[in-house]
């Protein structure tokens, strides 16, 4: 990612201030589902923002590892997971997701909340331990315009296909998907 590009992440995430300040997160995307999420083992949450799902996913027993291109957004989750109580199960680390997904074992989750890089599909399936589960959640052109950061009706099926597919859906400029790693 650019400089540029860090820059501009790192603005958007001071704006908000309080780690407690933020919108729409993964837990209210995924909430309606979340008896099929683990509850304990490991998890990795790319493009982790303000620490958001990190911290959900620790709130339920998970050891997280959260990682964003912003320092800005890291330091906030750091906050937010120490001002919940869980800074022993979540850790975070400052990473350009245009580098791959960061060196680590197969976890038993990875959430990913509005932020798509087909370049990563692949990794994310490697990337899951047998029976591991991924949970993604990215802007669509279902419902709203499309944009280069949109993705396309059903693009998030083909792209994880390998996956026995739980759950999924697309609307109101969202689509998400839930897969268990066979």
């Amino acid at each position: 990612m650019s400089e540029a590009d860090r820059l501009h992440w790192d603005a958007r995430h001071a704006e908000h201030g309080s780690p407690d300040a933020d919108g729409t997160s993964a837990a209210s995307v995924f909430a309606p589902f979340e008896r099929l999420f683990p509850t304990r083992g490991s998890a990795l949450e790319i493009a982790c923002g303000r620490g958001q799902g990190s911290v959900w996913l620790a709130s339920r027993g998970m050891t997280v590892c959260g990682v964003d291109v912003s320092p800005v957004a890291i330091a906030s989750a750091r906050e937010r997971a120490a001002r919940a109580g869980f800074p022993d199960r979540c850790r975070f680390e400052v990473w350009d997701l245009d580098r791959g997904l960061p060196e680590s074992p197969p976890v038993d989750l990875l959430l990913c909340h509005l932020f798509r890089d087909a370049r990563l599909d692949r990794a994310i399936v490697e990337r899951l331990a047998p029976g591991g589960l991924a949970a993604l959640a990215v802007l669509s052109e279902v419902g709203a315009a499309p944009g280069r950061f949109r993705a396309r009706p059903g693009e998030l099926r083909r792209a994880f296909a390998p996956l026995e597919i739980l759950e999924e859906g697309e609307r109101d400029g969202v689509a998400w998907l839930i897969g268990r790693r066979r």
